[in-house]
C-alpha cells in the first residue's frame, strides 16, 4: 500500500479557500489530477494496479478513543499533527522494491512553485497483512 499524507490546509489550498496559504490555481490542479491519472493507468496497463482512494478532508474526520474504559468521540483526527492520511494505492507487484520504484514515481508530481507544504513531502509503502515477501 502506498500512502499519501497532506493537511487540512493542503486540502483548502487543492479547492481554492481562503487561509493562510496561496490557493493553487486550477492549472496547477489540474496538471496534479492528470499526473495521477497517468501513474494510475500506468499501474493498470501494468496489471499492477489493485485499488487507489483519495480520503476526505480531515474536517469531516472523527476519531473515536477510549478514555477510563468510555468512547470518547473528537472530531477531525489530529493526535500530535496535522497531517493525516490523504489517500492510498494499493499495487500487487513482483517485489517490495518494485512498490517502492512506483511509489518514488509520486515525487514528480506537479504543484505551483510557491506552493507551501507543512512537511516535508513523502509517502509511506507499506505491506498488506500476509503479503509480505519472506526475508532472505
Amino acid at each position: 500500500m502506498i500512502m499519501l499524507y497532506g493537511s487540512q490546509r493542503d486540502y483548502d489550498a487543492l479547492s481554492g479557500r481562503p487561509g493562510d496559504r496561496p490557493a493553487w490555481p486550477a492549472e496547477d490542479v489540474a496538471a496534479m489530477h492528470a499526473f495521477m491519472e497517468a501513474w494510475n493507468n500506468e499501474l493498470v496497463e501494468s496489471g499492477e494496479f489493485v485499488d487507489a482512494r483519495g480520503l476526505a478532508e480531515p474536517v469531516h474526520t472523527r476519531r473515536v478513543g477510549l478514555r477510563e474504559g468510555v468512547p470518547v468521540v473528537t472530531d477531525g483526527p489530529y493526535a500530535e499533527t496535522e497531517e493525516v492520511l490523504a489517500g492510498y494505492t494499493i499495487v500487487e507487484c513482483e517485489s517490495f522494491d518494485r512498490a517502492t520504484e512506483i511509489a518514488a514515481r509520486l515525487a514528480k508530481t506537479p504543484r505551483p512553485e510557491n506552493a507551501v507544504l507543512d512537511h516535508e513531502w513523502y509517502v509511506d509503502v507499506r505491506p498488506l497483512d500476509g503479503r509480505v515477501e519472506p526475508q532472505e
